[in-house]
């Protein structure tokens, strides 16, 4: 060690340091907390720093040293004095120019271009911009009036040295005595923050932020912090009951979770996760988690306790912690940036979480069910909103069928089950399953055994459009104008004998009846190829644009305009052979046109498109009305 010792010297912050720490105390840190994790990071990082300079360097002042980090309440007997603790560590330390030069960084790396930038941001991401300085070690002037910095370096010849300085616009180097090697930070408590003066609050804070950290820290003589966390074991060497314990501990909830996804991936980022899917989206009264958003920690220091950043809106339901040694340490965990790495790490989060539902609904059905009615709807969201994500999701969707009314059924089972040369998914869109089983669209699917998928959900018109096509087999509506289906191998049994066909004079004379009747509620009225056991239907015209967005309007009690169709009669269902027959015989009689608006209100109710169904009713009665009378009565 040199005997020369270096006359002390003072140092003065550029001008605009000031406003700088002011930024740093009052806009970024808004929990005083937070000062006690910054510390214990920078002391983490020398510790971890020796530790790595230990693994080539023989040459290591106070070798056998422990690794560790104190955090110690100063005794003092004046019940009057400032209250003060002290932070040690046995770090790498750092000489009288290291001290200079890295407690003083803030004023050497532009102060003033710096604040231009915040200026210029209009402090809207002033966290962002700050984490590019590396400053967390000054949140500590949020709860002290002095703070002193005694650090000794690893490197054998180098001597003790002191930086001082009060939070304002300079700072203070001297010589100091320190036998041993790291660095002790004294705070000075500022009469507000003598909470912070009590070992239960240091506690506390160290296992809230702190607890799994990698090296032991002590405050007074106990271990505060847990150290090794259970997501950075080996998931062979976690038991189940582990699994259960931190997932009730996390959340406070003590129903098992639906899965837990505990993994690790070094490519393209370096992550691991520990990850519970509950059962239920409502969460318990007691729950410890009232935010979404997972724990975000980076080398076992948590920089967020709710980051909904890793996964998506529809997906924060989900709980947990996610680790990453390539986010940096530094200020900017205040609000974690919106950067290339947080996407990467985004998406593989993400992705495994997904695939883990994926594992559930193929190999544990009975578990996927009732998830699938709990959280259904927000799957459903996430496809309409994350188009990234649509791949991972389709997988997961679950429908009833025409083959499976009561049960559920994934797109897969549906391929699986489609009939020999079917390269169609068809589905029906409806409000309830009652409405869509008895719905006229499915005549013909019933006939030939076609599968139909039920959209009965009211997301699900919001789902169409991204709901285009799944393993090369597009979906369509079973409503299409222009839908051809194959013939059905009872297609001779099907036709109607040749005394119950229609005349085609007197099906046209209905049909004339019916556009004078409707007008331009419809686009068209015409003879259906399909219809079996239903006497109309309504079809989209071909190209329809936005076919389902006045179903949508509906649904949210918004204004619509009631979509024209085209209205498809089937000509041998004894309504319509009847009503042919009365426009021929009778053509004044008021049954015919109250009967014509009736089949199209009920094919509107049908659809779920039906603007106010009550309004049917007078006219329902008054059918009755002519029912009874032998559809004589004169209105």
């Amino acid at each position: 060690m040199t005997n020369d010792t270096p006359s002390p010297q003072d140092f003065r912050f550029k001008a605009e340091i000031k406003q700088l720490l002011d930024i740093l105390v009052h806009s970024l840190y808004k929990e005083r907390d937070i000062f006690l994790r910054e510390l214990i990071s920078n002391a983490s990082d020398a510790l971890t720093r020796l530790h790595f300079e230990s693994l080539t360097n023989n040459e290591i002042f106070d070798a056998g040293a422990e690794l560790a980090i104190h955090v110690d309440v100063v005794k003092n007997e004046d019940e009057n004095a400032p209250k003060q603790i002290v932070i040690r560590d046995s770090g790498l330390g750092m000489t009288r120019e290291e001290l200079i030069e890295n407690l003083g960084t803030i004023a050497q790396s532009g102060a003033k271009a710096f604040l231009q930038q915040v200026k210029a941001a209009n402090a809207s991401n002033a966290g962002e911009i700050i984490g590019q300085f590396g400053v967390g070690f000054y949140s500590v002037f949020m709860v002290a009036s002095e703070v002193r910095v005694v650090s000794r370096s690893y490197k054998p010849d180098a001597a003790a040295a002191a930086w001082v300085s009060t939070g304002d616009d300079s700072f203070h180097v001297e010589a100091a005595d320190k036998p041993n090697r790291g660095t002790e930070i004294f705070i000075t408590l500022r009469p507000d923050a003598a909470e912070y003066a009590n070992e239960w609050k240091l506690n506390q804070i160290i296992k809230t932020h702190s607890d799994y950290v990698s090296f032991p820290i002590y405050v007074g003589e106990k271990q505060a912090n847990q150290q090794e966390s259970l997501w950075r074991k080996n998931p062979s060497e976690v038991a189940a009951e582990d699994y259960k314990k931190f997932y009730q501990q996390l959340t406070m909830d003590f129903a098992d979770p639906l899965a837990t996804i505990h993994a690790t991936a070094d490519a393209p980022v370096n992550v691991r996760m520990l990850l519970f899917v509950p059962t239920k989206r409502e969460k318990p009264i007691l729950a410890a988690r009232k935010e979404p958003g997972v724990k975000l920690y980076t080398r076992n220091v948590m920089i967020q306790e709710y980051c909904p950043d890793l996964l998506p809106k529809w997906l924060d339901f989900v709980d947990g912690v996610v680790d990453s040694e390539d986010l940096p340490l530094n200020v900017s965990r205040e609000t974690v940036q919106n950067t290339r790495l947080m996407r990467q790490l985004a998406k593989t989060v993400r992705g495994r979480v997904l695939r883990e539902l994926k594992r559930v609904a193929e190999k544990e059905p009975e578990k996927y069910t009732p998830f699938w009615n709990e959280f259904g709807r927000i799957l459903k969201e996430g496809l309409v909103t994350d188009m990234e994500a649509k791949e991972e999701i389709l997988p997961l969707l679950r429908f009833h069928t025409s083959h499976t009314p009561t049960d559920l059924a994934s797109l897969d089972n549906y391929v699986e089950r489609m009939a020999e040369g079917q390269e169609v998914i068809y589905y029906v869109l409806g409000d309830s399953l009652e409405s869509v089983q008895h719905s006229p669209h499915l005549d013909p699917f019933k006939s030939r055994k076609l599968e139909v998928l039920y959209l009965i959900d009211p997301l699900d018109p919001f789902m169409t459009p991204v709901l285009n096509e799944y393993k090369g087999k597009p979906l369509k509506n079973v409503d299409d104008a222009e839908l051809t289906l194959p013939e059905s191998e009872d297609a001779a049994a099907e036709e109607p004998p040749a005394a119950d066909t229609l005349p085609d004079k007197l099906f046209n004379q209905l049909v004339g009846r019916c556009v004078t009747t409707l007008g331009d509620r419809v686009t068209e009225v015409r003879p259906s190829k399909l219809l079996k056991g239903s006497p109309v239907r309504l079809v989209s015209p071909e190209n329809e644009a936005n076919r389902d967005m006045q179903r949508i309007y509906r649904l949210l009690d918004k204004e619509f305009t009631l979509p024209k169709k085209i209205l498809e009669l089937n000509r041998t269902h004894p309504i319509i052979t009847n009503l042919a027959r009365l426009v021929e015989d009778t053509p004044s009689a008021p049954i015919i046109n109250l009967t014509i608006e009736q089949l199209f209100d009920s094919a509107l109710v049908q659809e779920g498109i039906h603007p106010n169904p009550t309004a049917m009713l007078p006219r329902i009665q008054h059918l009755l009305e002519l029912a009874t009378s032998n559809g004589q009565s004169t209105p």
